[in-house]
């Protein structure tokens, strides 16, 4: 049987490009290169596409490390040495498209998780691992991710979405609205961005305004939310229109919040792996991962966000990801794997679901 080209999409516009990158050397270590031979395709900070010897450089480059000794800094110094190797050089989409056979994709946030990229793909009748445009675009936006749990049934915590035009007008009516709706603390996050890059925990009014700025400032559209007290509980969903949904999983943050700190750099939080809950609670966060993906329209795979209330085990939505993280502490993979879905078998499956998805429907 003769090889299948994948083509492996990382980097972006985003401010979660290093992780992707990250992403992109876990899962390149796990395909199974008897069966495909891999295509990298290196998106930069400006949006430049790189293929052929600038993307192999850069997924060759063990960022992770570079993070962790010389901080973010160190890791666009090194990428920017590489890409000047290629200025000039022309990327030609179509013969780039017309090379490879599927699409898998790590680009985590803005213009790569949010349906761009995806519909992309689609009008170049090429199949990707993953949701496509319109689930990956709904499950983008918290707010709009919100409304459609809540109306599938799914609780969810109050929030207030705000626009960044609307707060630059006028921020110190929405800071009177944050004061009068909710109580002390609150989180203040981007709508449309993971890696929990740009959250606050906001203590007090003093707090709340800071906050407010460094999250317009990176996106169109800002939630602030109530804050919720229990376990912070994800499940990793695989699967088309039969999925399946992984054992529960525990964090339990190293700091104030699990932020990108201590996700990446200091890898101070713990993952407890099944979650320390009753059986009947874990069934029940496991249902409401399927009902939350199949509500969005979700296929191949998401990584669904949960908190379980302390005192009540109620349990509510956090946030979806339609690309979660792929790296050696991600979640996602390492839900799987207890579950019975060991990495390589996990890009394979992801892999075949996109293939999948184009037999059913050969037009997507």
């Amino acid at each position: 049987m003769s090889k299948q080209t994948v083509a492996l999409f990382f980097g972006g516009k985003s401010v979660e490009h290093i992780i992707s990158i990250i992403s992109a050397r876990a899962v390149a270590s796990h395909i199974d290169h008897s069966r495909y031979d891999i295509s990298p395709l290196y998106i930069d900070r400006d949006g430049h596409w790189h293929g052929g010897a600038c993307a192999k450089r850069i997924l060759a480059l063990d960022v992770a490390v570079l993070l962790r000794n010389g901080g973010q800094a160190e890791v666009f110094g090194r990428l920017d040495e590489i890409i000047s190797l290629d200025e000039g050089k022309r990327f030609d989409l179509t013969a780039f498209f017309d090379s490879i056979d599927v699409a898998f994709l790590t680009l985590h946030g803005s213009f790569g998780e949010d349906g761009k990229i995806q519909g992309c793909l689609d009008t170049f009748d090429i199949p990707y691992a993953g949701c496509g445009l319109t689930a990956s675009a709904l499950s983008m936006d918290k707010a709009l991710t919100k409304l459609c749990a809540t109306d599938a049934g799914v609780d969810v915590a109050g929030f207030l979405a705000i626009t960044s035009a609307d707060y630059a007008a006028d921020p110190q009516a929405f800071c009177n609205a944050v004061t009068k709706r909710f109580d002390w603390p609150v989180f203040v996050k981007p709508a449309n961005l993971g890696s929990s890059v740009g959250i606050s925990k906001v203590h007090n009014a003093s707090e709340l305004r800071p906050a407010l700025d460094k999250a317009c400032a990176l996106d169109a559209k800002v939630l602030v939310e109530e804050t919720i007290t229990g376990h912070e509980v994800e499940i990793a969903v695989l699967g088309n229109d039969q999925p399946i949904a992984s054992v529960p999983g525990e964090i339990i943050a190293g700091s104030d919040f699990y932020d990108f700190e201590d996700k990446y750099v200091k890898s101070d939080a713990k993952l407890v792996i099944p979650a320390n809950l009753p059986d009947e609670v874990s069934a029940s966060v496991r249902n409401a991962a399927l009902t939350v993906f199949k509500a969005l329209g979700c296929s191949g795979m998401a990584r669904v966000d949960f908190f379980v209330e302390h005192g009540t085990n109620r349990i509510i939505l956090n946030e979806i990801n339609t690309i979660p993280g792929f790296t050696d502490i991600s979640m996602y993979p390492m839900l799987m794997a207890a579950s019975g879905v060991e990495f390589d078998e996990l890009v394979e499956k992801l892999l075949q679901l996109a293939l999948e998805k184009r037999s059913i429907n050969p037009k997507i």
